[in-house]
């Protein structure tokens, strides 16, 4: 009786998912982003004022915008790419430019992504708590509206954090895994189960 098949999930479909659910990710949070606005009354002596405040009225918030905006261009190529390499069964960048391209944009825009969510947190959270020492009620709706795009660009960071290892793992040239080895022989042979010569 023949064993019964076996099914895997390739690495550049798994890859593909989380491109996608980061793309999707980062439309949600620049959506919630770009639409957050609140309406602030003071009052004046005998005069009240009513005043607008957009999101790009704090530029951490703009560096937020930026992150998110380079994330969805970064995840865009990645996906069509991605795509091609499916449909066709080879990739569109030949050499090792491909693995250069993978490996250092992945890593850049990981970071990015990160950074950006940490900024959008910490401005929020200190925001917040001016706003809550002044008695300023008017801009709760406001601070979780940005908690909630900074949370989501959280999620996506969490969704291209694997593309480093991946693509790693996946793409890299046979000179780059053996300059590695010789630079760090023992860190690398018990995880390969490769027995060195020196």
């Amino acid at each position: 009786m023949a064993p019964p098949p076996t099914s895997t999930i390739s690495p550049i479909i798994i890859t593909l998912v989380l491109k996608i659910l980061m793309l999707v990710l980062l439309l949600a949070s620049l959506v919630v982003l770009a639409t957050d606005t609140a309406t602030l009354s003071l009052a004046f002596y005998t005069t009240f004022v009513e005043s607008k405040i957009h999101f790009d009225d704090v530029y951490t918030y703009r560096y937020v915008l930026a992150s998110i905006i380079m994330g969805l261009v970064y995840s865009v190529l990645q996906t069509a790419l991605s795509l091609y390499h499916i449909a066709n069964g080879k990739r569109l960048i030949i050499g090792d430019g491909a693995f250069l391209v993978d490996f250092y944009g992945d890593k850049v825009i990981s970071y990015v992504l990160a950074t950006g969510s940490a900024a959008g947190f910490g401005a929020t959270k200190d925001l917040k708590a001016l706003a809550d020492g002044t008695n300023v009620d008017d801009l709760d709706d406001y601070f979780d509206k940005a908690y909630a795009s900074a949370s989501l660009l959280l999620f996506a960071f969490i969704c291209a954090a694997p593309f480093y290892p991946f693509s790693h793992l996946m793409h890299s040239p046979k000179w780059l895994i053996q300059v590695t080895l010789k630079i760090r022989p023992r860190c690398y042979s018990r995880f390969l189960n490769v027995t060195l010569i020196s």
